[in-house]
């Protein structure tokens, strides 16, 4: 289940503010920033989402931070009440909505916090995506660095070996054999360098930042938005909290 990813995570004080009250705009007020989002995003040559737990709130998979959060209720002793399997959960409306807007040729990317596999299941490609917290469903070759994506989650965290052997063929003939790892960062972890590279790169490149469903808490993710700042870009941020 998407808790037990939670609970596998190492030991860890401070997991940053939680529980902020959710916010809720007038009727005028939403509409008046909806029109203003969706000119932005005619406006603007390239676009790039970063993505977090909240956009996944909707598919039955709960976030950490948020009022109903796996860390806020786990402060008061509680669990969330709502916990699906990864492997049940189907994209949410964002998530479609995301992979909708660049099959219209709109140049889109998106760094996701995510691990559920839930932007590739709504069909968003690969090579547009990078996923700065890894995928529960895929593993990785130590040795030649090719990814495998499973049906079912791995059964571990944290860049451990998973059991599983590279099955590739070198230009030898023979197996690659290397050890397999799951992708997913611990505590302590440090992000890919290649799709943190890759990330800092798409937000230097994009008209509009956009934001959805995290608080940017954590490092170095919560920089990225400034990077498009930076060059000249908006950022545009979706939260229902006050800061």
């Amino acid at each position: 289940m998407s808790l037990d990813y939670a609970a596998s995570l190492s030991k860890y004080p401070d997991k940053g503010l939680l529980g902020q009250e959710e916010l809720v705009d007038s009727d005028d007020k939403l509409a008046n920033k909806i029109l203003c989002l969706v000119q932005a995003i005619k406006d603007a040559n390239h676009i790039v989402f970063i993505t977090g737990a909240g956009i996944s709130t909707s598919c039955g998979i709960p976030d950490f931070r948020g009022p109903s959060g796996v860390w806020t209720l786990e402060a008061k002793g509680l669990k969330p009440k709502v916990n699906i399997d990864f492997e049940k959960a189907i994209p949410s409306f964002t998530h479609h909505a995301i992979n909708c807007l660049q099959n219209t040729g709109k140049s889109c990317y998106v760094v996701s916090q995510n691990v559920d596999n839930l932007h590739l299941k709504s069909g968003f490609p690969k090579h547009r995506l990078s996923e700065v917290h890894g995928n529960i469903f895929t593993e990785k070759c130590l040795m030649c660095g090719r990814e495998y994506l499973r049906g079912n989650p791995t059964k571990t965290i944290g860049l451990k070996p998973t059991g599983n052997s590279c099955d590739t063929i070198k230009a030898n003939n023979r197996r690659c054999r290397g050890k397999l790892v799951d992708t997913v960062l611990d505590w302590e972890d440090s992000l890919p360098w290649d799709e943190l590279a890759e990330s800092e790169y798409q937000c230097s490149l994009a008209d509009v930042c956009l934001v959805l469903g995290t608080s940017m808490q954590i490092q170095p993710t919560g920089n990225m938005p400034f990077k498009t700042k930076h060059y000249g870009g908006k950022i545009i941020i979706v939260k229902p909290t006050e800061d």
